[in-house]
């Protein structure tokens, strides 16, 4: 079942939402060669907490942290570990989910570590476009498929190709709420979107072949080809006059400036 918010719930998802993309803001600060991504995870949790909210990950379903951190061929999922530092050339999504109020909010950015190859810039550029292609087709009265859609013809048209296994979502007060929001479709298919909607869009793009594999560990996804793969996610809220982004890159961007995406 999918749930409207009313006004009120919006603007609390709005604030749950402000305080990732300030976390993310955090983390961009320390995102260099030679942390590791436990490093990050413990940074986030801090701020997080400092900041009233709860991180929504951690424990979630058993995960064991508070951010998700994927490395190069890693799509997400990717568990922080004070043995994997980073190195000039990564690049590394950061997933992060807070719990404020009662409310969920959930956003994810690909960053560069120092200089990477402009074949990799180029997939994080198409990746993040994508994922504002996607938003433009949330429109009150159009299809989940339609934004799919937008995403995949954008992404495959450059060469890249989409991941079908792990898809966006609802959100709400839990996580993950009805309805899906694939990143490939068809137009004029799925679920129709309503005003009140709140729903997650996260492209996630390969460099190589789409196809995917799990870790042991339950949780990491990984190319099957070892290609990069880059994860850009919003949350957004479904409007008469368009869709809204309740969560931000605006804080990690004042941080990154010319090296922002």
């Amino acid at each position: 079942m999918v749930y409207l918010k009313t006004d009120e719930e919006i603007e609390l998802m709005r604030e749950a939402n402000q305080l990732v993309g300030k976390t993310q803001g955090e983390l961009a600060k320390h995102i260099a060669p030679g942390v590791s991504t436990l490093q990050l995870d413990q940074i986030a949790e801090e701020f997080i907490r400092d900041h009233g909210a709860t991180p929504a990950f951690l424990g979630y379903g058993g995960f064991p942290n508070s951010i998700c951190a994927s490395v190069n061929d890693v799509v997400v999922h990717g568990i922080p570990s004070a043995k994997q530092i980073l190195k000039e050339g990564d690049i590394i999504s950061v997933d992060i989910g807070t719990t404020l109020n009662g409310f969920t909010g959930d956003s994810a950015y690909t960053f560069c570590v120092g200089e990477v190859s402009p074949e990799v810039k180029e997939l994080l550029k198409a990746t993040k476009e994508s994922l504002y292609i996607g938003i433009k087709a949330a429109v009150e009265g159009a299809r989940i498929g339609d934004i799919g859609h937008a995403v995949q013809t954008y992404c495959e048209a450059k060469g890249y190709s989409v991941v079908r296994e792990l898809v966006g979502h609802g959100i709400g007060r839990s996580m993950h709420e009805e309805p899906e929001v694939p990143n490939y479709g068809r137009r004029g298919y799925g679920p129709l979107l309503r005003n009140g909607m709140c729903i997650c869009i996260e492209p996630m793009i390969n460099m190589g072949r789409r196809n995917v594999i799990i870790e042991k560990d339950g949780w990491t996804v990984r190319t099957r080809d070892n290609k990069y793969s880059a994860h850009f996610e919003h949350c957004i809220v479904i409007r008469p006059d368009g869709p809204q982004i309740l969560s931000s890159f605006q804080f990690l961007e004042e941080v990154l400036g010319d090296n922002a995406i």
